[in-house]
């Protein structure tokens, strides 16, 4: 019976929105069990003064009214989708909280920054991005940094690309060539610069 009610009540009070010309989007209706009070969740891109609705909405249904103003991700939670791996949205699934998430954590992947290949269903940037991103920061931990100069057999170049998971990164040369390093060649080189270290200091001793 809640259930009925509040799409009732979803598509009046969408109406009053609008003829109190106010800027905000109705995303859900939620009566309490008992219907001691009714909770309009909304998003709004600025304030808004909904006073004159509460009072409208409060004489219409004779109990306790609140207006909540959500995020784009709670809306998101709200009404539910489909993510672009094909699977239900996370935060309707399974996520109780939401974690900040930030461009460099698409960078720290090699992601592209193409906002609708980083981006949900709310608008914001995938929440996925999270998930692995301390596994990549840990593997590329081990390889030089990206733009940084990097000293081979062949030469002097800077590290164009890492791919921590064919575990290899590319050197490209100021020629135009370049040359694939495997993360067993980097370890074997640090070694062999670690023990060059040690014996200079032992004769410095």
């Amino acid at each position: 019976s809640n259930r009925d009610m509040e799409q009732e009540a979803f598509k009046s009070t969408r109406g009053r929105i609008e003829g109190f010309g106010l800027e905000m989007k109705l995303v859900d209706v939620e009566f309490q069990w008992d219907v001691s009070k009714i909770t309009f969740c909304f998003t709004a891109d600025r304030r808004v003064d909904f006073r004159a609705l509460v009072k409208d909405l409060a004489g219409t249904y004779r109990t306790r009214i609140e207006l909540r103003q959500i995020g784009a991700r709670d809306e998101a939670k709200r009404i539910g989708g489909y993510g672009i791996c094909g699977l239900k949205q996370c935060c309707t699934t399974f996520l109780k909280s939401f974690t900040p998430i930030t461009t460099q954590m698409a960078r720290d992947q090699s992601l592209s920054l193409n906002p609708s290949k980083i981006s949900g269903n709310c608008g914001r940037l995938l929440c996925c991005l999270m998930y692995e991103h301390g596994h990549y920061c840990s593997c590329e931990k081990a390889y030089p940094d990206v733009g940084s100069s990097y000293t081979t057999d062949q030469g002097t170049g800077k590290v164009d690309k890492v791919n921590i998971f064919s575990e290899e990164m590319t050197v490209r040369y100021p020629s135009g060539e370049h040359q694939t390093v495997t993360l067993a060649d980097i370890r074997r080189r640090q070694r062999e610069e670690e023990g060059l270290l040690a014996r200079i200091e032992r004769l410095r001793r």
